[in-house]
């Protein structure tokens, strides 16, 4: 259980040190694209790479940072039945949705994406507009990374399940535990009287 539980804080770790690094970029994207507006109407000049650059900052820091929502529960979910439902409970739904939804969904990416980043990267593929940035390859490789980071947190929420059924919520790291709710305090004190 204490491998389980360290696979599921190196995987954590991972994701939160691409998320702190790359949520930096919104501040970025707000600058270049706050520097090409006031460019464009207030001294009517315009760069194309600038505009392809705010573009493409975005697209890395969402790819990039897909893991590291999935690991502090930020994605949007219809939780009408999650939010009050046991720890146990939140386990089921998480290990189900992890294993049928979560990892076929990245498998899938990574193998339609693949060929298209290879390709990207045997010409080097830069913009398709004139004057815009080269490194559009780079900006592909960022399908893959998000394909991978998301299945490693998936991973890290499946070793959270097996965790959590093995009696061992004691061991999940700390990013990821559940918050404990009523619900769960009650259980506990149930299950700790008998």
């Amino acid at each position: 259980m204490r491998l389980i539980a360290g696979i599921a804080g190196v995987i954590c770790w991972i994701n939160w040190i691409i998320g702190q690094v790359f949520s930096w970029l919104s501040l970025g994207i707000v600058l270049v694209c706050f520097t090409v507006v006031v460019q464009r109407y207030v001294f009517a000049i315009s760069y194309v790479w600038m505009q392809d650059l705010y573009i493409w900052l975005s697209g890395a820091m969402f790819t990039a940072v897909a893991g590291f929502a999935l690991m502090r529960d930020d994605h949007v979910r219809v939780d009408i039945f999650y939010r009050p439902a046991t720890v146990r409970r939140r386990a089921l739904v998480d290990l189900v949705g992890a294993l049928i939804f979560l990892l076929p969904f990245t498998a899938v990416v990574y193998v339609y994406s693949m060929p298209f980043v290879q390709r990207a990267w045997s010409y080097t593929e830069g913009s398709a507009n004139v004057g815009g940035m080269p490194g559009l390859y780079i900006l592909k490789t960022f399908i893959i990374a998000f394909a991978a980071l998301l299945a490693l947190q998936g991973i890290a929420m499946i070793c959270r399940s097996i965790l959590i059924f093995g009696g061992r919520s004691d061991l999940v790291p700390r990013r990821i535990q559940y918050p404990v709710s009523a619900n769960d305090a009650a259980a506990a004190a149930i299950e700790g009287s008998h």
